[in-house]
């Protein structure tokens, strides 16, 4: 048995080192697990429906739960469109002198009162003809050429990645058990029941955290959009959904929703004159986002993380930067799954060897 935990510790480590040095493929795999687990129930029943006493294929169904896929991202996306259209006015509108003007009229006040203190001796202007030159030394080193070829790279990269995804999901969906039934294979007979055990708890854990994940998207989509309409605030929708799925992100996701409201708010409110005005619409803003944090982590990520996979705080906090540490922002939200993976094949081969010692004494 002590052969068995060295011989597992050494594929974890394997694994580990897979992941570090191929972060997209694992992330592909990640999301492709994801996606599946969320299309599965729409493409069972569909594959069970009949049409015309026709059995509608496999195949079919996951290209359908595909298309219902497609449509709900679309209308989220059209959520969009009115704001964006909205900013593009403003653009084309904007007066660029007032803006400079107003841009350059606090460097003023703080250039004439570094003199009037002696704070420096440089001669009048210096703050804004420094601050000209720094913007046109930025703008000159700016060079198309690199910018289209770093949005090409992007695009291309894209859908080389929606194409990988796509093409495992639907791996994943048309043979039933794909992965199980192929980790299974490689585990040896006087392993199985142990293995069987963590399979099963890795399963369920997951897939009460994928739960536990929705319904904490649902529960902040609604709180910001009630919040954000009584408050007034334009796009209250659209900020909504950008902060539900931002919160998916540990820690920076909040701040990230919370930006994007403040942001949207007074780009697309023409009626805010005094600084007072802009002040009360960022407070307004901020005590909705204070509020659906509050409840996040009071109720929903105890709910979520300490119940759906019996995490301790301490260890989400330690786990989600290393995480972060190793991949980014993928790593942050990929870091629980995969720790709870780990954690409950670590346990129950500890269970098992526990067993295993009372059957032969």
């Amino acid at each position: 048995m002590k052969r068995t935990a060295i011989y597992i510790a050494l594929i974890i480590a394997a694994l580990l080192l897979f992941i570090y040095y191929f972060t997209s493929i694992f992330t592909y795999l990640v999301l492709s697990l994801v996606l599946a687990s969320i299309l599965r129930p729409l493409v069972e029943k569909i594959s069970g429906a009949r049409f015309f006493k026709l059995k509608v294929p496999r195949w079919l169904a996951i290209l359908m739960a595909f298309g219902a896929m497609i449509v709900v991202l679309t209308m989220f996306v059209i959520l969009f469109i009115p704001l964006i259209d909205d900013q593009i006015s403003l653009l084309s509108t904007l007066d660029i002198d007032k803006v400079t003007e107003s841009i350059l009229e606090p460097i003023r006040s703080l250039e004439e009162f570094l003199l009037e203190k002696r704070l420096s001796n440089e001669p009048p202007g210096f703050l804004v003809e420094g601050l000209r030159n720094t913007i046109t030394e930025a703008i000159s080193k700016i060079q198309v050429q690199s910018i289209l070829n770093i949005i090409l790279s992007f695009l291309s990269s894209f859908f080389v990645g929606l194409l990988a995804l796509s093409f495992i999901t639907f791996l994943l969906l048309y043979e039933k058990g794909l992965l199980r039934n192929s980790i299974i294979v490689m585990i040896p007979n006087k392993y199985f029941e142990v293995s069987i055990a963590a399979l099963d708890k890795i399963e369920r854990l997951l897939s009460n955290y994928l739960l536990g994940l929705s319904f904490q998207v649902l529960v902040i989509f609604t709180m910001a959009s009630v919040g954000l309409t009584i408050m007034g605030i334009k796009y209250s929708l659209t900020i909504a959904l950008f902060a539900a799925l931002a919160n998916l992100i540990p820690y920076a996701g909040p701040l990230l929703g919370s930006a994007f409201g403040i942001i949207v708010g007074l780009s697309t409110s023409g009626d805010l004159v005094t600084s007072n005005d802009y002040i009360f619409l960022i407070v307004k803003v901020v005590s909705v986002f204070s509020v659906i944090q509050l409840t996040d982590n009071i109720l929903l990520q105890p709910l979520i993380f300490s119940k759906s996979v019996k995490v301790h705080p301490l260890e989400i906090f330690v786990i989600i930067f290393a995480g972060a540490s190793i991949a980014g922002i993928p790593g942050m939200i990929a870091a629980i799954p995969a720790y709870t993976i780990i954690r409950v094949s670590i346990v129950e081969l500890r269970r098992g060897y526990k067993q295993y010692s009372i059957f032969r004494s």
